[in-house]
């Protein structure tokens, strides 16, 4: 008899289950640190280098052309790099994207 009352209790208790609700809060939690905070820890690394850029700089642009900037262009969306002796273009300031290195030319 009394294990007939044991195999009655768990269906007679009913409730939340409060289990499922901290897997998906946990779920969110690693979702949240290891994928969009350091995320955007990268994106304002790459605005806070964008505002810091000076004439002379080495940079690397989206597409992997190293080159030197030449003229920022104030007020505007782009600035003009060199990217070989003489021959300059302009870009858009999005793609800049790394401090380029000193490269020796021929």
């Amino acid at each position: 008899m009394f294990t007939l009352m044991q195999a009655a209790a768990p269906a007679a208790k009913g409730g939340f289950d409060w289990s499922m609700v901290i897997m998906i809060v946990a779920m969110f939690a690693i979702v949240y640190f290891f994928m969009i905070r350091p995320q955007r820890k990268r994106q304002k690394e790459i605005e806070n280098f964008r505002k810091g850029l000076a004439i002379g700089s080495k940079v690397v642009t989206a597409s992997g052309v190293h080159a030197t900037i030449k003229s920022l262009n104030e007020g505007e969306s782009y600035l003009t790099i060199e990217i070989a002796k003489g021959v300059c273009i302009d870009i858009d300031r999005n793609s800049v994207f790394a401090e380029g290195t000193q490269q020796q030319q021929q």
